[in-house]
């Protein structure tokens, strides 16, 4: 699978948080960070505007090693709900 070229920032912030059937929420994102890189250790359905995520609502992540970096705003708050089996969200925040 080949990896976008998403350009450069200083790495910021990381937050992880257990989820399950039930989603695991992160703390609101920092005031000056607008990408954040998002993993998952189990697959599993990932919203970063604060929605709860399920099967139709949030974007699919397949589990690590594979992570996604999405556009978010300072202060949104990402959830991750399991597709089938519980684990690990992993977000790091990338700054300017």
């Amino acid at each position: 699978m080949a990896q976008q070229y998403i350009g450069t920032g200083r790495i910021g912030p990381g937050k992880s948080v257990a989820y399950t059937g039930t989603a695991g929420a992160t703390s609101a994102i920092g005031a000056q960070t607008y990408k954040v890189r998002v993993l998952v250790t189990t697959d599993a359905f990932v919203t970063t505007d604060g929605s709860t995520p399920s099967a139709t609502s949030g974007a699919y992540m397949p589990a690590s090693p594979y992570s996604e970096v999405f556009t978010v705003s300072p202060g949104q708050v990402i959830k991750a709900v399991q597709a089938a089996s519980g684990g690990t969200l992993y977000v790091t925040e990338i700054l300017s």
